[in-house]
């Protein structure tokens, strides 16, 4: 271990991860290689402010799955921290206890082009790049082109780009469709122990747009269709 990554450094990666996918896992371990840390933390958020508590799996399913996911690996650990406080989870919160508990010399804040891009909505996402560095994974490399929040210190990483997000899997299970492969096999195990995702996730299209966007999208919710239950 170099004398850089043995100083102490962190990354925390955090999410709703339902499930955990390989994508988490090769973007994490592409972070992990090129980012002076010792150790990748995954953070399953308790309760996500900008996601409705429906549709997700129980915290206790998310994190144990997550646990699954990665569990062998040295580079990884994962902190329940999110889903033991009660409340909605927010990161500014997380860093604050972390830094208090003096976790690590430095910390970096691993987040997707789509969270970048709604980071000026976090709370206080000016204390956020204080208390860590941000780093926007770009998958496929290139930029991001545009800054998480005015004002806000960060640096773009690129990462390998793999098109499977956890809404297509878990769309893929409720058709009845495979998701061998996309999921490493303990995660895929707790998911038939547990029976999610047994309904397809279909948006409901109407006169407003789609149901998660656009001036209609207070009125319609996503719709979505049962499936019969399968081993797969």
């Amino acid at each position: 271990m170099s004398d850089e990554r043995a100083s102490g450094g962190v990354a925390l990666f955090g999410g709703t991860f339902d499930p955990p996918h390989i994508g988490h896992l090769t973007v994490a371990q592409d972070a992990y290689d090129a980012l002076p840390v010792h150790r990748i933390v995954w953070i399953p958020c308790g309760h996500p402010p900008h996601k409705r508590p429906w549709r997700l799996s129980s915290p206790e399913v998310r994190l144990e799955m997550t646990r699954a996911a990665v569990a062998g690996d040295e580079r990884f650990r994962v902190s329940d921290r999110e889903v033991r406080r009660k409340g909605t989870s927010y990161t500014v919160d997380t860093l604050r206890e972390l830094v208090a508990a003096g976790t690590a010399t430095r910390l970096f804040l691993l987040i997707g082009p789509d969270q970048a891009a709604a980071f000026h909505s976090w709370r206080e996402p000016a204390e956020i790049a204080r208390l860590a560095r941000v780093v926007v994974m770009v998958p496929g490399g290139g930029s991001f082109g545009r800054v998480p929040s005015p004002g806000v210190k960060h640096e773009q990483l690129p990462v390998t780009r793999i098109d499977v997000s956890s809404s297509e899997i878990r769309t893929r299970f409720g058709e009845e469709r495979r998701i061998r492969y996309l999921v490493p096999d303990p995660v895929r195990a707790i998911v038939r122990r547990e029976g999610l995702y047994p309904y397809a996730e279909r948006p409901y299209i109407a006169a407003g747009g789609v149901a998660s966007g656009g001036a209609g999208a207070g009125r319609h919710r996503a719709m979505t269709r049962a499936t019969r239950w399968t081993e797969r």
